[in-house]
């Protein structure tokens, strides 16, 4: 396969994922719009359905739809797996009181594991940000669940860095999460 099939493949499998089901016709002109021609564009939608990726629905001649393989399947799954992980990460921040008290963790350790949690819960809502782009994806009940549970951490952690004993321990984890220590050069 080609580098120009590559791109005309990924752009159909993008289309369908932002939007579902999807008329032949409709589909094949957005594709075309972005890349490729049409008899390329229509042979590489026949080899995607022929590979079982996407599903073809006949309704009539004039009236073809695709849509990705168990999309809704996929999405739910993919959320489920997400939604397991921010409530793993809920638990960690509600017993870190706990277990920073029971094993007597110093400054240093408190101020590292709090900003460790907060990398996580960023990480996950960057994607959760991510996804919000595909309708697909905000559709799902599962979403708004983990958006919620997300808003939770957050407060969560705000409970923690409130309680502890030093004054300055919101100053030093915001000092630490400070994007200005990032080396401009590395950036591209």
């Amino acid at each position: 396969m080609d580098k120009n099939s590559e791109i005309i493949r990924t752009e159909i499998i993008r289309i369908l994922n932002e939007n579902g089901k999807t008329r032949g016709t409709e589909l094949a002109k957005r594709v075309i719009a972005k890349v490729g021609n049409e008899k390329t564009v229509y042979r590489e939608i026949s080899a995607l359905v022929e590979s079982g990726d996407i599903e073809k629905q006949v309704y009539s001649r004039a009236h073809i739809e695709y849509e990705l393989v168990d999309l809704y399947e996929s999405v739910n799954k993919q959320l489920k797996s997400l939604h397991k992980e921010v409530n793993t990460i809920y638990g960690e921040i509600n017993n870190f009181e706990t277990v920073s008290k029971s094993e007597k963790f110093s400054f240093q350790e408190r101020l590292r594991a709090i900003i460790h949690i907060i990398q996580i819960v960023q990480s996950t809502d960057g994607v959760m940000k991510l996804l919000s782009f595909y309708p697909t994806f905000r559709k799902d009940k599962m979403f708004s669940q983990i958006n919620r549970k997300i808003d939770d951490c957050w407060q969560a952690i705000m409970t923690n860095i409130s309680r502890q004993p030093e004054d300055v321990f919101l100053n030093e984890v915001m000092a630490n999460l400070r994007i200005s220590h990032i080396d401009v050069k590395n950036i591209n």
